[in-house]
């Protein structure tokens, strides 16, 4: 019988460290997560093939960034949520914690799936909507404290997404490459921003990006 192969992963837990400490339980419970990416890669393309040889130090602590960022936020809503970075991470991260909710946004029925598996295995606070965002955010109406997003988006369409949730209180988080300084420029034009930029541990070219305030520029 023909056997279908792993990927090997060649960096491991050691790519959290100066970014977040763990207890070993939540090691374990992201050790699942990775293993779970690993099986479920080739049905579902959860991340760049080139990327998964080092899924610890690309993925997942970049993802823990989001996490450590706001270290308070116990309630967060995850856009996009496509292999779980970084909601999946930061679920896994508060499993431990109590009042703990991550709602988990993904179109995809697949990976939606995906998601499910994984909380269900892992035991994390996650909760997984398989929905579109413009959907979810339209109906969402329970307190949140922070939104994030990864790899989703440019920065124009995050924050018309983002907008409602964090006019209710919520702190937007997004991962942001490159070409953020572009990004920038573009939603500045339709959107007024209470932004500051991060750099990125993991990442010399990247950054995250708090945003406590989006306001439309358009006349009502």
């Amino acid at each position: 019988m023909r056997r279908t192969s792993v990927p090997t992963i060649d960096d491991g837990p050691e790519a959290l460290d100066g970014i977040v400490a763990v207890s070993r339980e939540t090691r374990e419970r992201l050790e699942i997560h990775v293993a779970l990416v690993a099986k479920w890669q080739k049905s579902q393309n959860l991340v760049a093939p080139t990327t998964l040889s080092r899924i610890w130090s690309r993925h997942v602590a970049d993802s823990a960034q989001a996490r450590a960022l706001l270290p308070q936020a116990r309630r967060w809503v995850d856009l996009g949520s496509g292999a779980g970075f970084p909601g999946l991470v930061t679920a896994i991260l508060l499993a431990e914690t109590p009042g703990a909710a991550v709602h988990l946004v993904e179109s995809n029925k697949g990976k939606a799936a995906f998601l499910r598996t994984v909380a269900r295995e892992t035991g994390a606070p996650a909760i997984v909507h398989d929905r579109r965002i413009e959907d979810f955010v339209g109906g969402f109406i329970e307190p949140v404290d922070a939104v994030s997003a990864r790899a989703l988006a440019g920065l124009d369409r995050l924050c018309a997404w983002a907008a409602p949730l964090v006019a209710r209180g919520a702190v937007a988080v997004f991962h942001k490459g490159q070409d953020f300084g572009a990004e920038l420029k573009e939603a500045t034009l339709s959107w007024a921003l209470d932004l500051i930029e991060h750099q990125s541990k993991t990442d010399p070219t990247g950054r995250l990006v708090e945003i406590r305030k989006i306001v439309s520029r358009e006349k009502p």
